[in-house]
């Protein structure tokens, strides 16, 4: 009896220890109410920002803290990115990372500033939007041959804006040059918003873009082609660059990293809940809605793909033309 009642006690020993063990794993990260920031390299309004508002809000109530957007845009996300990797790596800082700022800018910049890879904790992949060739409403272009004929005819005359030098629309508009042998100009801006203003008001003639859906519905922008496989849900009567006779492929990716060393517990809360977050039906129609092709993952995924992005920009930087700085 007294050996029946020595087992059980250690049973029941056995299982409040296990129970304080998951207790402790479930709580995991965070372990106080200190706001999570994102921070965006790129200025207010462009694809990169609305995405990280869209996740806001919905990771907040994931993690029950306050979950905010910070912007810091310059030199092409570049400014934004040396900022974070100098971050506190507990989890409270993530970067919104991009094609641009982890992939292309590594061969763009002679001094960085960070490390490609090293300086990053990789968490999970948002997603991939693919560019779209837009120009403004009063363009007398309604055809991407009717603008590849025209920027033929007067070498040099026309523009593209991009989000600045290295970044997806830059690289898309040289891959154009390349594929359509037409002769354009490069106008870079702090960020695609800017950009965008400015297509709009008519100041450039064009630009090869990931957030221009919003104001393609509001009439504001027209677009040409996109630069996909197939065409978007989002736009169906739009042809792909292949069909309108220039072919080409160009995207920009996004995924969420933390800084170099960050804790495992940060990692593995963070890719568990945005994956949930990237399969809710509303912000996945949301993404969709935007043009994007939602990914996921895990973080061990991310960080291969990643990886394996630095060294496919090399040769598209290359092919670009562009100016090491």
């Amino acid at each position: 009896m007294q050996r029946h009642f020595k087992l059980m006690r250690r049973g029941a020993v056995a299982a409040i220890a296990l129970a304080m063990c998951s207790g402790a794993a479930m709580a995991g990260w965070p372990q106080d109410s200190r706001p999570v920031k994102i921070l965006v390299p790129w200025p207010v309004g462009g694809a990169t920002d609305q995405v990280g508002r869209m996740l806001a809000q919905p990771l907040s109530q994931a993690l029950g803290v306050p979950v905010v957007v910070e912007n810091k845009a310059g030199a092409g996300g570049v400014l934004g990115t040396q900022l974070f990797v100098k971050e506190k790596a507990d989890g409270h800082t993530i970067l919104l990372a991009t094609s641009s700022t982890n992939a292309a800018a590594p061969h763009l910049y002679a001094k960085l500033g960070y490390d490609p890879v090293n300086d990053f904790t990789p968490v999970v992949s948002l997603c991939e939007i693919p560019n779209v060739m837009v120009v403004p409403a009063k363009s007398p272009w309604t055809s991407l041959k009717e603008l590849v004929a025209a920027a033929k005819k007067e070498p040099g005359k026309f523009t593209y804006g991009s989000a600045g030098i290295g970044g997806s629309q830059h690289l898309a508009g040289a891959q154009f040059k390349t594929a359509s042998g037409a002769d354009i100009r490069h106008v870079p801006y702090k960020g695609s918003g800017p950009a965008a203003q400015d297509l709009i008001a008519g100041h450039i003639d064009m630009m090869i873009d990931t957030g221009s859906l919003g104001s393609i519905r509001s009439g504001l922008l027209r677009p040409l082609a996109v630069a996909s496989e197939k065409r978007l849900p989002a736009l169906p009567d739009v042809p792909t660059f292949k069909e309108a006779g220039t072919p080409m492929l160009a995207s920009a990716w996004y995924g969420l990293m933390l800084p170099a060393n960050a804790p495992a517990d940060a990692v593995t809360r963070l890719n568990t809940e945005v994956n949930k977050i990237l399969r809710n039906p509303e912000i996945n129609a949301k993404l969709t809605a935007m043009g994007a092709i939602v990914m996921g993952g895990t973080a061990q995924e991310f960080g291969r793909f990643s990886t394996s992005e630095i060294k496919r920009y090399e040769s598209i930087v290359r092919d670009s033309g562009a100016p090491k700085e």
